[in-house]
């Protein structure tokens, strides 16, 4: 006979959690696995498990109000003619125009143009607003090739290869039927309103070697002038950082599991790929054993939010970072303003990333002419110049606390870290000790 204790409340499975039962009760009706935008939901080992160690004694401060902390950064100036120059080591990650109205296009354009950064078009094309718009614009290079033409190839002022991203290394990605509208259908050479899932590798190469011969054809292209970035997943970050080196990229783009995507299976956002902390040093030894640390940028994204993010990833020894969904945000997506219009959708503000979909409230990832109109570009590019502004100076002031006058001058010794995790990730000392997991001694 069963007894039951009125004492103790029901007990839940931490396995078969709340989520994991209706996750299984959806593939149970509907036959199919779900589909949705943004990164990881799962919490991973991350920037808020490094810590910087201010200066005291043994370190000298800046003062900020006299001495000078520089954020600027120069890109591709490895073979390229023409390399980038910003202003500041925070840029925008690419976005398709498809997967974002044209709105949200001008306004990455706006934002990273007062701050005196780069952004980037993403797979579908360049739009004239974002070159318009775009004081230094990168042109990405896809499976795909969607939109791809000379013309724009050297309208461009770098190129990024892309070999892979965050959110989903090794796999393709996907805009469904009711985003793809006349003009996206145009510039994309695809039918109206037909769901589409671009390729996960490039058709014309298969390895490393083919590589070096496509960044040779797209330097006589634009005549040796534009940098050639290569973008890679973060899953194996030591070899593929060395082959792109070696197959002649100017810059290695390194995207973390945390980096968002517009639409992919939610099983592969959530199960493959690398946190970015784990991707950053492996990247960097494998530039210091080929010589190229410095000379071959390395640019982090994948789950930036701050200042401290950003400077964080400078002392693990990224040139640069890129941010995506953070952009997103500061133009408005998810924002609280439009919660009784999500809730409408099933979701919440700071939940929704069903971006495939294009019903997005705020006219960020949507096609829809009504929806597109809430968007102010104007306002929504200062927004983003404002908190790229931000996200600068809190870099600049922990750099100055660390007594450093060049965001670069950050190095690893500036840090510890607060799990084992963290430390064995990153190769950082556990707080309080000279020892992180893999290092011999205590």
């Amino acid at each position: 006979m069963s007894y039951h204790n009125p004492y103790t409340p029901p007990r839940k499975s931490a396995t078969f959690d709340d989520y994991t039962l209706a996750e299984i009760r959806r593939a149970a009706a509907t036959g199919i696995y779900d589909i949705r935008g943004a990164g990881t939901k799962r919490k991973v080992p991350h920037f808020d498990d490094l810590l910087f160690l201010g200066a005291s004694i043994s370190r000298y401060p800046l003062e900020g109000y006299r001495e000078k902390c520089d954020t600027s950064v120069v890109l591709g100036g490895r073979f390229a003619k023409k390399p980038i120059h910003l202003k500041t080591p925070i840029t925008i990650a690419g976005m398709s125009f498809g997967a974002l109205s044209g709105n949200a296009k001008e306004a990455l354009g706006r934002g990273a143009t007062i701050a005196g950064t780069s952004t980037t078009t993403g797979d579908g094309g360049m739009t004239d607003e974002e070159r318009g718009h775009s004081q230094t614009l990168v042109y990405q290079y896809l499976p795909s090739r969607y939109g791809m033409n000379p013309k724009d190839l050297r309208r461009a002022d770098a190129i990024e290869v892309v070999v892979g991203q965050g959110a989903k290394p090794g796999g393709g990605g996907m805009l469904l039927g009711q985003k793809i509208s006349d003009r996206v259908a145009n510039m994309r050479n695809l039918p109206k309103g037909i769901d589409q899932r671009s390729a996960c590798r490039h058709p014309d190469w298969t390895g490393p070697d083919d590589l070096e011969i496509k960044i040779l054809e797209l330097r006589e292209i634009t005549d040796w002038e534009k940098p050639i970035y290569v973008k890679v997943g973060g899953a194996r970050p030591y070899y593929d950082t060395a082959l792109a080196v070696k197959a002649g990229a100017d810059v290695v783009v390194l995207d973390g599991m945390q980096g968002g995507t517009a639409a992919t299976q939610d099983v592969f956002i959530e199960n493959v790929g690398m946190p970015t902390l784990a991707c950053i040093r492996p990247a960097v030894q494998a530039l210091q054993d080929l010589g190229m640390h410095r000379k071959v940028q390395l640019i982090i994204s994948g789950g930036i939010r701050s200042g401290a993010d950003v400077a964080k990833a400078l002392a693990l020894g990224a040139d640069a970072v890129a941010i995506g969904t953070a952009a997103l945000v500061a133009i408005g997506d998810n924002d609280p303003h439009w919660e009784e219009e999500y809730q409408k959708l099933g979701t919440t503000a700071g939940a929704y990333d069903d971006w495939h979909e294009g019903k997005d409230p705020a006219g960020i990832t949507t096609q829809d002419p009504e929806l597109m109109k809430r968007l102010d570009p104007i306002a929504a590019g200062r927004r983003l110049a404002n908190y790229l502004k931000v996200m600068t100076l809190e870099a600049q002031t922990i750099a100055r606390a660390c007594g450093k006058n060049h965001l670069h001058n950050l190095e690893p010794e500036d840090l510890c870290a607060l799990t084992m995790e963290a430390a064995a990730m990153a190769q950082i000392p556990l707080a309080g000790t000279n020892w992180y997991p893999g290092k011999g001694g205590y």
